[in-house]
């Protein structure tokens, strides 16, 4: 399996950004961290190797970035406005500098988001922001309220990054009809601290009439091993 490590400086956010990406042709898939993870934990946890046989046919191509959330959302020594310009930093980062690089790597005018708990929260926040981007979202055992992070400070930019809050009163239709066009799986299990959050966004999603799979596996939220099983199961047959 082919394997590139990439640095660069993000502007977005005043530091040097790094990432690994697999493969060498195929459907240009972003796979976050997992909270408080690294761009090389996807690897270290099995994830991509779970992906090997579709990496190594060029069916897909997959793109690893860093996750800085420990200086966003978690980073409880700064204030929550900053908490959030720094979130905002980091998604310009993803959006201009990852997204738009796997869609000229890959020649593909869309890509496919997916993660497990701030990586599934960062694919679904990302693709209902900017539906022009992402065709599918895989979101397993995420985190979608950003309010308990913030500790009582609101404003527009953190009602604009908080899902549960702002996919409600989502109306443009033009707008509606760009999500509805994307495949959303949204999956948690009975060992999912965030169980409840999971279960929100679906009923939002059918709210708005978004179509979307949901599902709830037994025994998700335990291990690694049981959440390497799940990934593989629904990200080897996109």
């Amino acid at each position: 399996m082919i394997e590139h490590y990439h640095k660069w400086y993000s502007q977005f956010f005043d530091r040097d950004f790094e990432m690994l990406v697999f493969g060498e042709a195929g459907i240009p898939i972003i796979v976050f961290p997992s909270t408080l993870g690294r761009y090389y934990t996807s690897k270290d946890l099995g994830f991509i190797h779970s992906l090997q046989e579709q990496i190594n046919s060029n069916k897909i191509k997959v793109y690893c970035p860093d996750s800085i959330v420990n200086q966003t959302w978690l980073n409880f020594n700064i204030s929550p406005e900053e908490r959030i310009q720094n979130h905002l930093a980091y998604e310009q980062t993803i959006i201009k500098d990852v997204i738009e690089f796997a869609k000229y790597d890959t020649e593909n005018e869309k890509v496919v988001l997916c993660g497990y708990e701030f990586g599934a929260y960062y694919s679904l926040n990302i693709s209902f922001k900017y539906p022009d981007l992402v065709n599918r979202a895989y979101a397993f055992c995420g985190i979608y309220d950003m309010k308990q992070f913030i500790l009582g400070h609101y404003d527009d930019e953190a009602y604009y990054n908080n899902p549960l809050d702002y996919v409600p009163n989502l109306n443009d239709p033009r707008y509606l009809d760009q999500i509805k066009d994307m495949a959303f799986t949204i999956v948690t299990g009975n060992f999912d601290n965030h169980l409840d959050e999971s279960k929100r966004i679906s009923q939002i999603l059918n709210q708005k009439k978004i179509g979307h799979t949901f599902a709830y596996i037994e025994g998700l939220g335990k291990n690694w091993d049981k959440a390497r099983e799940v990934f593989q199961f629904y990200v080897s047959n996109l």
